[in-house]
C-alpha cells in the first residue's frame, strides 16, 4: 500500500479504536493468520516478504467480537483516483446486514465511522439476542427430549413386560402339553408290555420328565411383577420418534 494511503488507513483505524474505547468497548490487535504469509515468495534468488494490503483490528462489544478491516479497494487499478480509494469491511452477518463501505464521490470512510460503530453495536445486540434464543431453544429441546425419553422408557418397559408375559404363557402351554404326555405315559405303564427292564427304565424316564416339567412351568411358583428392567440406548430408539437416545442435540430425523 502506498505510504500516503497507508497513513490514512492507520489514522482511520486509530480514530475507530479511539471512539470505540470512548464508548467503553475493548479494542484488540487482530492476530496475524498463516494465510497472510502465503504471498511471500522467492524470485531469482531473492526473498520477497508477504505484502499486506489490509489493516485489521478487533472491537469487542458486550462479549461480541467483530474484526474491522481497512484495505485498498482497487490496488490493481490504473486510475490514480480509483487506486487511492479505501474500503472498510466488518464481515458478513447472519442477518445479511451491510458489511462493506468504501470511498465514494459523496462520502469518504471518515464520514461513516460512526455508522460503522452503530452497525457493530446493532450486531452485538442481535448476537446477544440470538444467544439468548439459542439458549432458550436448547433448554426447550432438553425438556422435550427428557419427556420423549420418559415416554420411550415407559413404552420399552411395556414391550419388555409383554415379551416376558408371552414367554411365560408359551412355557406354560408347553408344560401343560408335557404333563398330558406324562399322564399318558403313566397310563401306558399300567398296561403290561415289555420286559421288566424296559418298564423300570420307562418309570425312570417318567420321573425325570415330571421333574423337568416342574422347572419349565412358570406357575410352579407364583409369578410376580418383573422389576429392575434396564435398557440400553439402542433399545429406546424405536420409541423415540426420531430423537436420539444419547442427548437432545442428536435428533436423527426431521424436527417435529
Amino acid at each position: 500500500m502506498p505510504p500516503s494511503l497507508r497513513r490514512r488507513a492507520l489514522l482511520l483505524l486509530q480514530g475507530l479504536a479511539a471512539e470505540a474505547e470512548r464508548r467503553g468497548y475493548k479494542v484488540r490487535e487482530h492476530p496475524a493468520l498463516e494465510r497472510d504469509n502465503r504471498s511471500a515468495h522467492y524470485y531469482n534468488g531473492r526473498y520477497f516478504p508477504a505484502s499486506c494490503r489490509e489493516g485489521v483490528l478487533d472491537i469487542v462489544i458486550d462479549g461480541f467480537t467483530c474484526s474491522v478491516t481497512i484495505k485498498q479497494e482497487f490496488p490493481q487499478s490504473a486510475d490514480p483516483d480509483r487506486s487511492q480509494q479505501l474500503a472498510l469491511d466488518v464481515g458478513y452477518s447472519r442477518s445479511h446486514r451491510q458489511h462493506h463501505w468504501g470511498d465514494r464521490k459523496r462520502s469518504k470512510l471518515e464520514d461513516v465511522l460512526g455508522i460503522v460503530l452503530q452497525e457493530l453495536e446493532t450486531r452485538a445486540i442481535e448476537e446477544r439476542q440470538r444467544e439468548l434464543d439459542e439458549k432458550r431453544a436448547k433448554e426447550e429441546r432438553r425438556i422435550r427430549w427428557e419427556a420423549a425419553m420418559d415416554a420411550a422408557k415407559e413404552k420399552a418397559a411395556q414391550a419388555r413386560l409383554g415379551t416376558i408375559l408371552r414367554e411365560q404363557a408359551k412355557q406354560w402351554q408347553e408344560a401343560h402339553a408335557l404333563r398330558q404326555y406324562c399322564d399318558a405315559l403313566e397310563r401306558r405303564l399300567d398296561v403290561p408290555a415289555g420286559t421288566e427292564t424296559d418298564v423300570e427304565s420307562a418309570r425312570v424316564w417318567l420321573r425325570w420328565a415330571r421333574e423337568y416339567v416342574e422347572t419349565l412351568d412358570p406357575l410352579t411358583q407364583l409369578p410376580t411383577m418383573p422389576s429392575g428392567l434396564a435398557f440400553e440406548p439402542e433399545d429406546l430408539k424405536p420409541y423415540l420418534n426420531g430423537w436420539s437416545p444419547y442427548g437432545p442435540e442428536g435428533r436423527t430425523v426431521g424436527w417435529g
